[in-house]
């Protein structure tokens, strides 16, 4: 079975938001901290993972992507809050 995910990471609390998706979380997110993949995440130090939903399907997971990058900021932030309100750093709570 195939698993894609769906996440947000954040520089900070209430900070620079990024949306992206993977097939592979903790690689991409370990990527995202080493500053391994150059762009607009190293550039700003966005790399703390605020939240992840997984899909079955790529599809799915894509629509999910184009839907949030098209939310305001506030909604995005609420959905954050929702799951995690203290916006620990879930890469380190990745099985």
């Amino acid at each position: 079975m195939h698993q894609y995910y769906v996440y947000i990471l954040c520089s900070k609390k209430y900070g620079t938001l990024y949306i992206g998706v993977t097939n592979d979380i903790a690689r991409r997110i370990y990527e995202h901290k080493h500053k391994l993949v150059p762009g607009f995440t190293s550039k700003y130090g966005i790399n703390e993972l605020v939240y992840a939903k997984e899909y079955r399907y790529i599809s799915e997971a894509l629509l999910h992507e184009k839907m949030l990058k098209r939310w305001k900021r506030a909604w995005k932030i609420r959905l954050i809050e929702e799951s995690n309100p203290d916006w620990i750093d879930l890469y380190y709570h990745l099985n």
